[in-house]
């Protein structure tokens, strides 16, 4: 099994930074894809941002500008840098990953997410 655990979370007052991580462990031979989704009450997941191993990456429209994704390859990790923070996107962030366990098999994992509040 792959564990994602994130951390960063909190609160802040709108024009704030926040950086968030996830760390991937367990039994992993390859991470492919790693990114970050949010979802807000009463509303559906949403992709915040996507990086790649090899570095490639994507935002979703509304935080394109103010967030940026970044991985540490050897430690399995992800973050996310988030800055010019808004109050409407105060969510849950959950970090998913994807690519191939110890013994072959692939996996795709989502951490148990970290709560985002921003206030105005």
């Amino acid at each position: 099994q792959v564990h994602l655990v994130e951390s960063g979370g909190g609160l802040v007052q709108a024009g704030g930074s926040l950086r968030l991580s996830c760390a991937a462990s367990g039994s992993i031979f390859s991470i492919n894809a790693m990114g970050w989704y949010r979802q807000a009450p009463g509303k559906q997941r949403e992709l915040v941002a996507g990086i790649t191993s090899g570095g490639s990456t994507d935002y979703g429209d509304s935080v394109k500008g103010r967030f940026s994704i970044s991985r540490d390859n050897a430690k399995n990790t992800v973050y996310l840098q988030m800055n010019s923070l808004k109050p409407e996107d105060t969510a849950v962030y959950y970090c998913s990953a994807g690519g191939t366990a110890g013994l072959g098999k692939s996996f795709a994992s989502w951490g148990q997410g970290t709560q985002v509040t921003v206030s105005s």
